[in-house]
């Protein structure tokens, strides 16, 4: 199981999370974020996948934060179409991961998903709520035994040290869960990471392997 540390924001800190070496992290290009990002981006050790997090985004504005940033992922995180993941696939280098959000409630409509399993490379699932993201509360994970794709899927919302051993429960079961992402929870302020906090999640994320 992957772990993506999401919202990074201030060089210094993003180097000191990166020295941990997650997965993957976040950086958020929404200008209604507290989290959002708009500075220099440090050198990063190779094995981290940089993930840029877009809401409603244009695809040459994407396209402009992939050149300036290297970025190795994108996070569609608002209502984008299927035909606009489409064309986005068709316009960014194929090694670039997309990843497509779903905000999820226990009405969560599953069905949604499959017109989306050719143009994406994973779903996140993330807790509905007033923003796109970062509302710092978790969904009801029963509603998962519904998944109906084969589909690797990211876990978001809420998610803390305690939900970290409630995942154990969900990552012994046949669920493509492939990361989770966590953000709020192991924050000193909004975008500035706890170090120690990230540190005990890595080690718990990477012992489940």
């Amino acid at each position: 199981m992957k772990l993506k540390i999401c919202g990074m924001k201030y060089p210094n800190n993003i180097l000191e999370v990166g020295s941990l070496l997650p997965d993957y992290m976040g950086f958020i290009f929404w200008e209604k974020s507290a989290r959002y990002f708009d500075g220099v981006m440090p050198d990063l050790p190779k094995s981290i996948k940089k993930v840029g997090v877009f809401v409603n985004e244009s695809i040459p504005v994407i396209e402009e934060k992939i050149a300036k940033y290297d970025l190795q992922a994108i996070q569609l995180h608002g209502q984008e179409s299927v035909a606009f993941c489409s064309e986005l696939k068709t316009k960014i280098d194929p090694s670039i991961e997309i990843f497509k959000v779903f905000s999820a409630d226990e009405n969560f409509d599953f069905s949604i998903l499959k017109p989306y399993e050719s143009v994406c490379d994973y779903f996140l699932f993330d807790t509905k709520g007033k923003l796109p993201g970062g509302n710092g509360t978790t969904f009801d994970w029963r509603i998962l035994e519904k998944y109906p794709s084969t589909k690797p899927f990211f876990l978001s919302g809420g998610i803390g040290i305690e939900e970290l051993d409630s995942i154990k429960e969900i990552s012994k079961t046949n669920l493509p869960l492939y990361a989770i992402d966590i953000n709020s929870k192991f924050e000193i302020e909004p975008g500035l990471k706890n170090t120690s906090l990230c540190t005990d999640a890595i080690y718990r994320v990477s012992t489940e392997n």
